[in-house]
């Protein structure tokens, strides 16, 4: 790929905002933005190399994974050609070797490639792997060889330079080649601008890091290993210096905004709550419902996170705080991630309200499939301000959604919700409601400080008196095949006990590939390496229990995601209510639901979930004063990364623990995606695992710096990689003033 042959990359120069399309062209543009969103020749220089190879370094060729795109250096050893059998035409068969393997290129009617590649000949390759008749193979594969720009003069001084220099190799896709994006981007870099450095000086010199201009220099075009390690360095520092300042900016933004302080009335709806509680508050929830009426108190909006362990009481805090807003005349809104999840919030406060409470409050539910009749009453509730707390979904984020005094808004689950739909939902009170972020998915502090830098963190880790605990045992079938059985015998053995209980499964119905219906609910980055055959099914398992003699008795139903909303709140108002035995779902029952009758979760193809899905999922028994049974039955080989994700959770209960092990397991997965960051792009560079210290030193430079100068008003540079980082409606906060 180079630049289209209408343009000349020569004329005029361009910046990191400048176009793609006039610095390379408009064909070449387009292939970018259609295989990576790249539009500016920013986006495309923030493209960095995945690994090096060098010249004299080969490919391990035998250990080529099979129906893969790959990227390796080889060396020519044999070229010959065929006629085809079946019809006319010839076939170009070129072996390659990495000095142990040997890799077939196959080339149809293309004999003209015999003239350059010849044997010895060294170069990239690039193609997906195949596999025919017992040997791997490239079929019609994409290459550059390195030959064409060997220095000309073998005394040349550069001779040396040239072999030793590394080749980056780029992530690249089916149309774009790894050399063809290094063409692109040497161009790129043969027309840039001197680049502003976001790094202030002092920094920069303190740290020993490059220039800017030059990182990127070095980082795409290195000399010696030397070279990219300290781009990388320095690149690394940054994007870690971008995010924290953005993040800081934010949280000092919001404190900017004036907000209502919301108290509890002397014998008001708080402290008449509070009496009528059966049991006794934790000292954690003691603590952190302090901290939260301290910031409800204050005429700043409060933006607070709570992590707990699962089942740690969580809502009850939550509750509490929404009881001291109506106390003050306001409203809350509780934005759930799933119609389940909302419907099970609204039944759980109803219930802990008590009659007397709920009729004064009026707690209602708004999401996006209620009838027409009932979405219209709850519409009006909220803006009339007669429900003082409503619960919903993203629904509650719609334009026809409007609320009387909105004094607080709880995000339940964070991860499921980005920046900008938090910010919708923030944006319907006449002032700026005090936000309460609740998650069970314990965070490193790493993660928090990157992912939820914009927030006060509390945490509750203490469980509340009375709880039996939960036994975890990992269900082998690639050593013991028989245990499956075992499986549906001890759930029934439960159910017989007057039990109730839960099968997962990754997917709704039954199918031939995985690639026609990714698993509902499960994550694909922390799913990788699990195996190929077809998933556990809702509607397979169903179908198995309905002719299973232990379950003639046993009330089984189905619950999904294709279901309607009242058959799903129908399914759960019944398995609540002890009318269903047992519930095969998919994980659309991951967070929030609370039977504490339900004592055995039993979870199909587990190796298909995350560490943190599992822990969510095992959460859902052991909720009351029996002891929970979680069986996770998985596939997977022993030893893969699959097989210790599931190892993992059955080896504690503790949600902290299994936060550092998940963050070690994703390996270099992505962190923080443009949904949770509200940014554009992912982490490049950046690893939250790996770059603790880097992350905590950036955010030390950062506060240092918005100390001396909170508007960036000396730090240009700075300032406009927070807006590229941002979208342009969430950094409105840099252009105010």
């Amino acid at each position: 790929m180079t630049a289209d042959e209408t343009h000349d990359p020569g004329v005029g120069r361009f910046s990191l905002d400048s176009r793609l399309t006039g610095a390379l062209g408009g064909r070449t543009a387009q292939a970018l933005e259609r295989a990576f969103g790249y539009r500016t020749v920013g986006d495309l220089l923030g493209h960095y190399p995945r690994r090096y190879a060098l010249r004299g370094e080969l490919t391990a060729l035998a250990s080529l994974p099979l129906d893969e795109n790959v990227t390796i250096v080889a060396e020519v050893i044999e070229v010959r050609e065929r006629t085809m059998r079946s019809r006319r035409g010839s076939i170009l068969e070129v072996k390659i070797s990495d000095g142990t393997g040997i890799l077939t290129l196959t080339f149809f009617n293309q004999a003209w490639r015999a003239r350059e590649l010849v044997p010895g000949a060294r170069g990239i390759f690039a193609g997906k792997v195949g596999d025919y008749r017992g040997a791997r193979q490239l079929a019609h594969p994409d290459y550059e060889l390195f030959d064409d720009a060997t220095p000309t003069s073998p005394t040349d001084a550069s001779v040396k330079r040239w072999a030793e220099a590394p080749i980056p190799i780029y992530p690249a896709t089916s149309t774009l080649a790894s050399w063809q994006l290094a063409k692109a981007i040497a161009l790129l870099l043969d027309g840039l601008d001197p680049v502003p450095d976001p790094v202030p000086e002092s920094v920069r010199s303190a740290k020993g890091l490059l220039e800017h201009r030059e990182a990127l220099e070095r980082v795409h075009r290195p000399e010696a290993e030397s070279d990219w390690k300290a781009a990388r360095r320095t690149l690394r520092f940054t994007e870690a210096l971008v995010l924290q300042t953005t993040l800081l900016l934010r949280r000092a933004e919001l404190r900017t905004h004036t907000a209502t302080a919301r108290h509890p009335s002397p014998g008001g709806l708080l402290e008449r709550f509070d009496a009528s509680l059966p049991f006794t508050l934790t000292g954690d929830q003691v603590e952190v419902g302090d901290r939260i009426a301290s910031d409800l108190g204050e005429p700043v909006p409060m933006n607070r996170l709570v992590q707990g362990e699962v089942g740690s009481g969580k809502t009850v805090v939550a509750l509490r705080a929404m009881l001291a807003v109506a106390d003050s005349g306001g409203q809350s809104a509780l934005l759930a991630p799933t119609e389940v999840l909302a419907a099970q919030h609204l039944r759980s406060i109803v219930r802990m309200l008590g009659p007397d409470l709920s009729s004064q409050l009026v707690p209602t539910l708004l999401t996006g499939q209620l009838p027409a009749a009932e979405r219209r009453k709850a519409l009006l509730r909220a803006a009339a301000g007669q429900s003082r707390i409503v619960v919903g979904t993203h629904a509650l984020i719609g334009d026809t959604v409007s609320f009387a005094d909105l004094g607080l808004v709880v995000v339940d689950e964070q991860h499921r919700f980005g920046v900008e739909q938090r910010e919708a939902l923030r944006l319907k009170g006449t002032q700026p409601p005090h936000v309460l972020v609740l998650t069970a998915t314990p965070i490193p502090r790493t993660v928090a400080m990157t992912v939820f830098g914009d927030l006060e963190v509390s945490t509750i880790r203490e469980l509340p008196a009375g709880r039996a605990g939960i036994e975890s045992h990992v269900v082998p079938l690639v050593e013991r095949p028989a245990w499956r059985t075992r499986v549906w015998e001890r759930l029934a053995e439960e159910v017989a006990a007057g039990r109730q209980g839960f099968v997962v499964c990754p997917a709704i119905e039954p199918r031939v590939t995985e690639e026609a219906d990714p698993p509902e609910g499960a994550d694909p980055a922390e799913a990788q390496g699990s195996p190929a055959a077809p998933p556990a099914s809702v509607a397979a398992i169903v179908a198995e229990l309905a002719v299973n003699p232990h379950f003639s008795d046993i009330r089984v139903a189905p619950l999904h995601g294709r279901m309607s909303s009242d058959e799903k709140d129908a399914t759960m108002r019944a398995f609540a209510a002890g009318e269903i035995d047992v519930l095969v779902a998919t994980t659309v029952i991951e967070v929030g639901v609370d039977v504490p009758n339900a004592s055995v979760m039993v979870v199909a193809d587990a190796d298909r979930f995350g560490v943190s899905q599992l822990h969510q999922l095992r959460g859902r028994v052991g909720r009351g004063g029996l002891p929970g049974l979680c069986l996770l039955v998985t596939a997977a080989e022993p030893g893969s990364l699959a097989r210790q994700r599931v190892e993992a959770v059955a080896a504690t209960l503790d949600g902290f623990e299994l936060a550092r092990v998940d963050l070690e397991l994703r390996q270099e997965g992505d962190v923080l995606g443009a949904t949770q960051s509200g940014g554009r792009s992912s982490l490049k560079l950046l690893r939250v695992a790996r770059d603790g210290d880097v992350i905590a030193d950036a955010r030390e430079a950062a506060a240092a710096v918005l100390a001396d100068d909170p508007r960036l008003a000396g730090h240009p540079a700075l300032a406009a990689d927070v807006r590229r980082r941002l979208d342009d409606d969430a950094t409105g906060f840099l252009s105010k003033g």
